[in-house]
């Protein structure tokens, strides 16, 4: 799902071409999701930071990942309970992850829809936390280095809201998105945000300069 819900950021962002991408379906909802043997400059080396953070989920390393993705584990594992109303515990069938996931991958398609072209001085960077008591000190997923920051500040005022989540028998993930006032207009003259939690955040009074990881330089 999160290799599904990236690779519709990209594709409706204009990020890659057409032949970085292939079709597959999602009940009657077609996406494009990021090939694997993609050779197209900086489209591959998305799927290598993907597959990093494959390697980090497997060793339940992984808590947040910013776009936003967020991951949780039981003590037992990658398993999860809904808590659904008078605190019963409701097991998630793949009904309800399929309906949630078309539902997530549509608002994420209206999303980026109406967020208007980007610059041509854009490039793409991926951040991912983790669970400082349980994971090694060295560890670094296939792809990625430590960062020294963990701030990111927009040029004007940022917007904060939250897309959707999809909750499978294995863990959630949630999609929180970030842009520019200016850059949702067209969202917020219509009704697209009401059922999302939206707060804003003033930018900073100085520029600060951060590092990301992984290396992003040749993305765009």
């Amino acid at each position: 799902m999160m290799a599904v819900a990236v690779s519709s950021i990209t594709y409706l962002r204009g990020i890659f071409p057409e032949v970085a991408y292939r079709s597959r379906y999602l009940e009657d909802l077609c996406i494009k999701v990021l090939r694997e043997d993609c050779s197209t400059p900086g489209a591959n080396k998305v799927v290598k930071w993907l597959m990093g953070c494959f390697d980090a989920l497997e060793k339940q390393y992984c808590v947040v990942e910013s776009y936003q993705f967020k991951f949780k584990y039981t003590e037992k594992g990658p398993e999860m309970d809904v808590l659904r109303n008078n605190d019963v515990k409701m097991q998630v069938t793949l009904e309800d992850t399929k309906r949630a996931s078309v539902l997530l991958i549509r608002k994420l398609f209206l999303l980026m829809q109406n967020l208007g072209s980007l610059p041509n001085n854009v490039y793409l960077t991926m951040k991912l936390y983790y669970y400082d008591d349980i994971t090694p000190a060295d560890y670094e997923p296939p792809g990625f280095k430590e960062g020294e920051c963990d701030s990111l500040w927009f040029e004007g005022m940022a917007v904060h809201f939250r897309v959707g989540e999809v909750q499978t028998p294995f863990h959630t993930l949630k999609v929180n998105v970030s842009a520019e006032q200016g850059r949702l207009e067209k969202l917020q003259d219509g009704n697209h945000l009401r059922e999302s939690k939206v707060h804003t955040e003033k930018p900073p009074k100085e520029d600060k300069a951060i590092t990301v990881s992984p290396e992003v330089d040749d993305l765009m």
